[in-house]
């Protein structure tokens, strides 16, 4: 979208909310997907607040369906807008975001509205779900949904008004409907979110969208928002014809951007080639985009890369972090075997705390827990140090080796074939420097646990990665830097 249409778009119908409310210096989300409201909290406490995340986007917290096998997709199908799931109910959830606020770590929920469960059964909340359209629990009637058909994306009218994987559409333009929705997201911003991720939105009419969404109100005071304060909105919005219909509601989400990132990091194109990243490669502009490598759709597609590949995964990551382009998030999941698998519970089905031993020490139980990887926090860091800095000196061998800085702030590079031997510019002043990704600078000490790099009085230095050892990335931040030696 041209910019001056965009703004244009958005002064018309004010309803755009963009600012993800981040304390001040962080800028990144991650997905804690399928943790409990409680694990969350301490996750916020004791490791998000000190490695640089702003925010958390959770799993919907709405009653669910119980589905046989407790697949992870029972909680995209809502019974109710009761908040009781197996993360925890609303004691638990207004807990979590009033501790997670405490440390100026924001919340923002999963927010499933286009549609409600399909078939027969009973839902976490014990509410009952009918496949006639009957759920009491809201309480919505066979008269709240638009009529049988099924989604096969045929045309526009198509999309937005059958029903998507036999789930039951609701019909959006209708008051009732409006009014549940409305009250459901007041309650949560209420009990202190930030924010909210509108799943399916591509399945919504935008003018019934933009309807709801005026209708929320802004966020609570009791939980350190100014009274002015809209929530973030960002919606998923997974085709590449239809994303501009949003655009001016909040931040869409980016899926070229996964698609091709992806694509490049697995090998089947050049990280030369990413001098040009951005608009250019047909994406969003930079102030619509919400970014990512893989999120818990993707990872379960064959060929997307993931925390399977995790040096390569990793890479992925810390360019999206490093390169000035969207809003990031990162994800962090659990291991899975087949495409359905739900998360890790114990024997009784509650989900396991990812909190191996009760503390943030460890983190396990089988999460995957990418976002406390070395490589993907470190780089988290470092985006908050480069904020708003421009990028310079890009560097490449033509290839699969790249190198940029990030204003005087930063120096990152990569390779995925061959070594990377060079005297490269960094940027930065003189000095010794420690590599953030391979690790970290002990202060007292003044010693780096990871490599060094000296950088010259031109801004120069010798970069050196090992392919054979899976050294994809090095990085240098101005501050992480060992003091002179005393002569």
């Amino acid at each position: 979208m041209h910019k001056l249409t965009f703004l244009i778009s958005l002064i018309a119908t004010s309803v755009a909310q963009f600012d993800p409310h981040f304390a001040k210096g962080r800028r990144s989300i991650v997905h804690l997907f399928e943790w409990t409201w409680t694990d969350i909290a301490m996750e916020c406490e004791s490791f998000l607040r000190y490695h640089g995340y702003g925010g958390v986007q959770i799993s919907p917290p709405s009653e669910n369906l119980i589905i046989e096998n407790r697949p992870w997709f029972e909680r995209y199908q809502p019974v109710s807008y009761v908040l009781k799931t197996r993360s925890g109910d609303e004691d638990d959830f207004k807990t979590m975001t009033k501790r997670c606020n405490d440390v100026g770590v924001r919340i923002y929920v999963d927010a499933v509205i286009n549609h409600m469960s399909t078939g027969n059964g009973i839902g976490t909340a014990g509410n009952e779900a009918s496949g006639e359209g009957e759920y009491p629990g809201v309480p919505y009637t066979s008269g709240d949904f638009h009529r049988t058909c099924t989604v096969d994306y045929s045309s526009t009218d198509n999309i937005r008004n059958c029903q998507l994987e036999g789930l039951r559409d609701l019909n959006h333009s209708k008051t009732n409907v409006r009014e549940k929705i409305v009250g459901y997201l007041n309650r949560l911003i209420d009990l202190g979110v930030a924010g909210f991720r509108i799943d399916a939105a591509r399945h919504m009419w935008p003018d019934d969208l933009r309807a709801i969404l005026r209708k929320v109100k802004n966020l609570s005071r009791e939980h350190g928002f100014e009274s002015d304060q809209s929530p973030l909105i960002y919606l998923e919005v997974n085709s590449e014809g239809d994303a501009t219909d949003y655009a001016d509601m909040g931040l869409v989400t980016e899926f070229k951007f996964a698609h091709k990132i992806s694509n490049v990091f697995k090998g089947n194109d050049k990280l030369a080639y990413l001098r040009t990243w951005g608009t250019q490669w047909g994406f969003m502009d930079t102030a619509e985009a919400l970014v990512f490598v893989d999120n818990h759709d993707l990872q379960r597609n064959p060929g997307h890369l993931s925390y399977t590949s995790p040096g390569r995964y990793a890479a992925a990551n810390a360019f999206m972090l490093a390169y000035p382009y969207g809003t990031s998030k990162i994800m962090s999941g659990y291991r899975f075997g087949g495409r359905n698998q739900g998360p890790p519970v114990d024997r009784h089905g509650n989900l396991r705390s990812p909190h191996l031993d009760g503390t943030e020490r460890t983190c396990g139980n089988g999460y995957t827990c990418e976002h406390r990887w070395k490589g993907i926090y470190s780089m988290v860091l470092f985006k908050n140090a480069v904020w708003n800095q421009p990028l310079t000196n890009w560097w490449s061998n033509g290839d699969q080796q790249i190198a940029f800085c990030r204003g005087r702030k930063g120096f990152v590079a990569f390779t995925q074939w061959l070594d990377l031997n060079e005297e490269l510019q960094t940027c930065l002043a003189p000095g010794k420097y420690c590599d953030i990704v391979s690790g970290d600078l002990l202060a007292v000490e003044n010693r780096c646990t990871g490599k060094t790099v000296e950088v010259k009085s031109d801004g120069k230095a010798a970069i050196n990665l090992s392919f054979d050892k899976e050294e994809y990335v090095l990085a240098l931040m101005e501050h992480v830097k060992l003091r002179d030696e005393i002569m």
